[in-house]
Order: structure tokens, then sequence, then C-alpha cells
């Protein structure tokens, strides 16, 4: 099998962005991981899908999915990537476009400067809908792993993040932390970890480790999250610019079950077909 696909990337977070609906597209997990595989295959952090739907007033359905291979709810900079995809492809002329994902619908929006406008949708707080294990609904959590005691925000942005703020970003424990609290029993189905500095109300530095990928350059949802997480506890004002270790997003939640805005940008590296 032949597949034609386009590499891209949103602030270094890179994606394979294929087009389902001129091609054919099958693909198992283990093409998957060929794919995404950086030695051997094209290389990306998650590959992403372009599906036609009957649906009314939506344009497209969006897949992801993970460098493992697995499927996943939502991603943010893949969204904006997939928006300038479609109008690249003549997929669509439209500047407002609504997609389908597993986790709902999103919004997504090209501005005339070429950076992308994500609406997000309102935050998920309730813990058995994120999924988390907790008795009640907080702002913050302390959860006990092993021998450590670890306080974090958690929401969902359509996907699962931890979010802990830390002093210093570059000497967080990203790498051995972050696995221990995703493959807890707090999270059923795993989570996005971010590591959030604080610099001022309306600012902050950002580390995440998702799932699947790992450490990543940026990450949409797990902006969206550390933002709502910092608002929830009064540490941070409705708009955040997010400093990510590749570049930097905006980030607006006004509040309650107002939906999360995430505007930045996005690049086309190159086009090419690889056989499976």
């Amino acid at each position: 099998m032949q597949l034609n696909f386009t590499k891209m990337h949103g602030l270094g977070n890179d994606f394979v962005m294929v087009d389902g609906i001129n091609q054919t597209v099958n693909l198992t997990k283990e093409h998957v991981r060929f794919i995404a595989d950086r030695h051997f295959g094209v290389g990306c952090d998650q590959l992403l899908i372009v599906e036609a739907t009957d649906q009314v007033g939506i344009d497209f359905r969006y897949r992801i999915y993970n460098a493992d291979g697995g499927e996943v709810e939502q991603c943010g900079n893949g969204a904006r990537c997939f928006a300038s995809f479609v109008h690249q492809q003549g997929l669509t002329d439209k500047t407002t476009i609504n997609v389908i994902t597993a986790s709902g619908t999103i919004i997504l929006q090209i501005e005339a400067d070429d950076q992308v406008t994500v609406n997000m949708g309102a935050p998920i707080l309730i813990p058995e809908k994120i999924p988390f294990v907790a008795k009640k609904q907080k702002d913050q959590y302390d959860i006990k792993l092993s021998d450590k005691r670890v306080t974090l925000g958690v929401v969902s942005m359509g996907n699962p993040h931890a979010v802990i703020r830390v002093n210093d970003i570059k000497t967080a424990p990203v790498e051995t932390l972050s696995p221990l609290i995703q493959h807890s029993r707090y999270f059923p189905n795993q989570a996005n970890i971010g590591f959030m500095q604080i610099l001022d109300k309306n600012n902050i530095a950002l580390r995440v480790y998702e799932r699947g990928s790992g450490e990543t350059l940026a990450c949409g949802t797990g902006a969206c999250a550390a933002v709502v997480s910092g608002c929830l506890q009064k540490v941070l004002d409705p708009l955040v610019k997010v400093s990510l270790p590749a570049g930097h997003l905006s980030i607006y939640w006004a509040g309650g079950e107002s939906p999360v805005m995430m505007t930045g940008p996005t690049a086309t590296i190159f086009k090419g077909s690889i056989i499976l």
C-alpha cells in the first residue's frame, strides 16, 4: 500500500498528515508505529487523518494516533495543522471549520496572519469524566506514588492532563515522575503530564510528557490544561502566553463553562509518499 502524506509541525510538535478522503487509508497499529519511527519511517509525534463525515454542520472527521499506534481523543497543535492542511489540500475554502474528534466537536479558525485559533470547548473537571480517581472535584489533588506525594491539578481538554507547578521547569523531574503518574491507579486511561512554572499572571513556561510519545516540544491541549488549572487556583489571569520548548501559544479562558481558545502557528515541512 502506498500512502501519500504531508509532514507538518506546530511549534515543533510534528505530525504526519494523511488525506483519507482522496485515498483509501487502512492503517494498523504497526503501520502507525512504522510511519512514526524517526529512523525507519517518516518520524512524528502523532499521525493525523482527515476523513469525510455526513454529520450535519460538521466539515470533517479528525482522527489522531500517537507514535505508539494508539488512537487518542484530542491534540491541540494537531488541530491547528489540520486546519492548514485541509486548506492546502483544497478540501475546503472555509476559514471557520467544524471537525468531529473522538471527544466531540471543535471549531478551527484560520486567522488573517496565518495563525490558527482553535475553540477547544469547555474544560472537563469532573473526576469520573476525565477520567481521574477521586472522591470529589477539587482545584488541586494530593496523590500518593509509592514513597512520595504529588500535588497536581487535573483537567481534561478532550484528553486527560495532570498539571504540576514547579519552581523551575529546567530541573523538573519530567522523565522520571511522568511515567509514574501516567501509569498510576489514579488515571485509568493514563494522562499527559504537564510541568508548569508561573512567571507572572499572564506568562508561564511549560513542559509536557505525552501519552504514547514522551516529552514533546509543544502540546496544545497541555497548554490549555495548564492555564485552566492556574486560573482555578487563582494564580493566572484569563489570557496567558504559554512558553513551550519550541515556541509560544496564546491561551484564553474566561472560566466556568466558557470554551478555551488557543492561538498559534503551523508550518508545512514536506510532502511525500511511503510504501507500507
